[in-house]
């Protein structure tokens, strides 16, 4: 293994600078097919004057049955996904890799990124105040699918005979559909399923973050990084690397240090702006209100900032994408419903928390300044938000993104190592293969600007929800089986506490 980190790196030192040059051909060639591929998964219906991509639509309908047929879960079990986070429940003796906090660790670090900072700006300009409503909606409707996909990982996963677990909508779908008497099925869905998150791994939750992060960085160096990007490239895979070496208890050691730092973080700084713009919070919290209703200024009028809102919301906490259960898939418990209610946290730190305050940032900001950010837009209207009342905060802002990417790389390497592991197989050397493979589109991601591939990866991302929405719904009397005896269970005693013992 050493001496193909050696070969690796000594690769990466003598060719990245010279693929910098050769991206515009890449571009040209992937263009095309990139057009297609984001046309088919995004398409679009007109709903009242606003344009609704129809896989939004898939998701959230989801969203909305599971939430109704798991009789509110997302509320009901909230109390409950604390007690197990807390360690409660815990079972030492259970099998698995990792606690209930260090999975949703994890997979907060995959949804957490740059989205959060950036894409709740959009949604806002676009959307206006109002999406921020229609974000929250979404985002706890989100929690019911988050609790059935999680549920489902555990319960499907595979033990593998080191000891380690290997799980997710891949495992899912072909063992469920496999017990619904279409084998055939499930492990065509399973394969399309490991395919998509294997690109979608190297792509949106592994370049672009990278790409984000050097562009971060060399703002805040006033653009002396130009033309060393295949050197920040090569610092942060050897960074990515170090961790993701060591599996899932690597990575989930590093998460459940970083996603809290990183959270708290960025959230008190936030509630700093949004406090010393405290005279203008009223009418920004009336703007939300009264903007989901009429959506003034916004195509499609409420419609629009509905669907803008619910847009924002799905492409950040990725309810319905299925890649959390990825990682909660690798928990220790023996009882597979314990890491839905677990999960049911993921959308509401993610969404109805980070993006809401995010767009409290923004929003309040725009009522005691309508011009504060002059053209800017994405992540540096947030920024202009931010130095509006701390101008030297850019800097913290811009180590806020790099940490927001660093952990978002990490958390998507596993997922697109177990779409691996799928494909080809549990060896060590396979794996070990494939992480160096994913280092090197760490690099890659400073120094090219492969648009179309990265349009492709994320079209990939999206449309590997159909799949997994469709097994939800096959599947989600099994999960109802098991939430019902599982409570059954709690409340008679026969499920004891463990952390009181």
């Amino acid at each position: 293994m050493k001496r193909l980190y050696l070969t690796l790196t000594a690769w990466l030192i003598f060719t990245l600078p010279a693929m910098a040059g050769i991206d515009e051909a890449i571009n040209d060639i992937t263009k095309p097919l990139a057009e297609v591929i984001v046309q088919i998964v995004f398409f679009k219906i007109p709903v009242f004057g606003a344009q609704l991509p129809l896989v939004v639509l898939w998701l959230v309908i989801g969203a909305v049955f599971f939430t109704i047929y798991m009789g509110f879960v997302n509320i009901r079990g909230f109390k409950h996904a604390i007690e197990l986070v807390r360690g409660d429940y815990s079972d030492p003796n259970s099998k698995g890799e990792v606690s209930h906090f260090q999975a949703l660790a994890t997979a907060v670090s995959g949804t957490v990124g740059i989205g959060n900072i950036g894409g709740v700006a959009v949604a806002v300009t676009i959307g206006g105040p109002g999406a921020t409503f229609w974000l929250i909606v979404a985002g706890f409707l989100g929690m019911s699918t988050k609790f059935v996909e999680c549920t489902l990982g555990v319960k499907y996963r595979t033990e593998n005979p080191d000891g380690s677990v290997s799980g997710g909508p891949m495992y899912y779908l072909s063992k469920g559909f496999a017990d619904r008497g279409m084998p055939g099925f499930g492990s065509f869905m399973g394969t399309f399923y490991a395919i998509g998150i294997f690109i979608g791994a190297l792509g949106i939750g592994n370049m672009f973050q990278s790409n984000q992060a050097y562009v971060q960085l060399n703002n805040v160096a006033g653009g002396s990084l130009d033309g060393y990007g295949w050197l920040v490239g090569l610092i942060m895979a050897a960074i990515v690397f170090s961790v993701i070496i060591g599996g899932i208890k690597s990575i989930a050691r590093v998460t459940e240090k970083i996603v809290p730092f990183m959270a708290i973080f960025y959230c008190v700084f936030a509630l700093i702006v949004i406090f010393m713009n405290f005279s203008a919070i009223p009418e920004a919290v009336a703007n939300i209100f009264s903007g989901a209703m009429t959506g003034e200024g916004v195509k499609g009028g409420a419609i629009g900032a509905l669907i803008i809102g619910f847009q924002r919301a799905v492409f950040s906490n990725e309810a319905g994408i299925g890649s959390a259960s990825i990682a909660h898939s690798a928990v220790r418990t023996n009882e597979p419903v314990t890491e839905g209610y677990v999960s049911l946290l993921e959308p509401f730190i993610d969404t109805i928390i980070i993006c809401t305050i995010t767009a409290l940032v923004i929003g309040t900001s725009q009522v005691a300044d309508p011009n504060f950010a002059g053209n800017a837009k994405g992540i540096a209207m947030t920024s202009a938000a931010f130095e509006r009342q701390l101008s030297w905060f850019p800097i913290p802002l811009a180590f806020a993104g790099v940490l927001f990417a660093f952990s978002t790389m990490i958390s998507w390497s596993y997922y697109g190592l177990k779409g691996w592991t799928y494909l080809f197989g549990e060896s060590n050397f396979g794996q070990t293969i494939y992480k160096l493979i994913f280092c090197a589109f760490v690099a890659l991601g400073c120094i090219v600007q492969l648009g179309p591939i990265l349009d492709i990866s994320d079209a990939l991302v999206f449309l590997i929800c159909v799949p997994n929405i469709l097994g939800l719904y096959f599947l989600a009397p099994i999960v109802r089986r098991e939430m019902i005896s599982y409570f059954a269970r709690v409340k008679s005693g026969e499920i004891k506490k463990y952390k009181n013992i």
